[in-house]
């Protein structure tokens, strides 16, 4: 399969949204609007459900999920100053694999014009 591509400037706003996502497997895969809207949720669906159950989620290329708990702590109101007890909670972080930071990077010191070219999809 190619790699899709698609700039920033080609989106109604400067974030690719899931709505984004399902419209470019319509037009350059083939799926039609119901099936590229179902995939894509069905992915994020799979990965928020894999969070919630404390699982991984490693995209090879992209970067890892991961839930980690973080411990009860004590916090204070800005405007009293008062001491109030943060609970313990889950929160979902992202690292970022060495292939993409790398991309990332790259992109910076290649970045003469406005445009931003983005790939998606296999090499």
């Amino acid at each position: 399969m190619n790699a899709m591509e698609f700039t920033l400037e080609a989106l109604d706003t400067p974030a690719l949204t899931k709505a984004h996502l399902a419209d470019l497997l319509f037009e350059q895969i083939g799926l039609n609007k119901r099936e590229s809207k179902d995939m894509v949720e069905a992915f994020f669906d799979l990965v928020a459900g894999s969070l919630i159950e404390g699982t991984d989620v490693k995209i090879s290329g992209f970067g890892n999920f991961q839930i980690r708990v973080k411990a009860p702590r004590p916090g204070r109101n800005p405007r009293t100053g008062e001491a109030i007890p943060i609970g313990a909670r889950r929160v979902a972080t992202f690292h970022a694999s060495a292939k993409l930071k790398e991309q990332i990077h790259g992109s910076i010191e290649e970045e003469g014009a406005q445009e931003v070219e983005w790939s998606v999809g296999t090499e």
